[in-house]
């Protein structure tokens, strides 16, 4: 199995179960070995009090495309430090981009940046750490 197969069937395994990211609206974009590229937008329900995007639905995205990302070795990973910086408001009709792309990883930690962008503004940027916890999310055929 190339990196890429692997990487796309990691994927459709997470997203099988994940029912927050479908509940939210997001697609998958793009996979691969160390990266992950998914799309949400902004719905009236994502609101908050100020008729903005509400900053936690900007994370999810976010942390939906790093968990993406850090899973796609087919290794069962999970985060262990996120942090996000809102560089910008995100109103009601905004198609966001979330890339997650690998920084570092050895052992059983990784690195990765994500950026979400709207209409090629940067809207937010996330660093999360990961940790793997062992398993796989699918059966490897040797």
């Amino acid at each position: 199995m190339t990196p890429q197969e692997r990487a796309e069937r990691s994927a459709a395994a997470m997203w099988a179960g994940d029912a927050a990211s479908q509940a939210l609206g997001m697609r998958i974009l793009e996979v691969g070995p160390g990266r992950a590229t998914l799309e949400m937008v902004v719905r009236p329900d994502m609101l908050n009090g100020q008729a903005i995007g509400h900053g936690g639905l900007t994370f999810t995205l976010a942390d939906s495309a790093f968990a993406f990302a850090c899973n796609s070795y087919n290794r069962r990973t999970v985060a262990r430090l996120c942090e996000i910086r809102f560089r910008a408001p995100t109103r009601e009709g905004d198609r966001l981009v979330a890339e997650a792309v690998e920084v570092s990883r050895d052992e059983r930690d990784g690195r990765y940046a994500v950026t979400v962008r709207c209409d090629g503004t940067e809207v937010a940027s996330f660093a999360g750490q990961s940790r793997e916890v062992g398993g796989t999310l699918f059966d490897e055929e040797v």
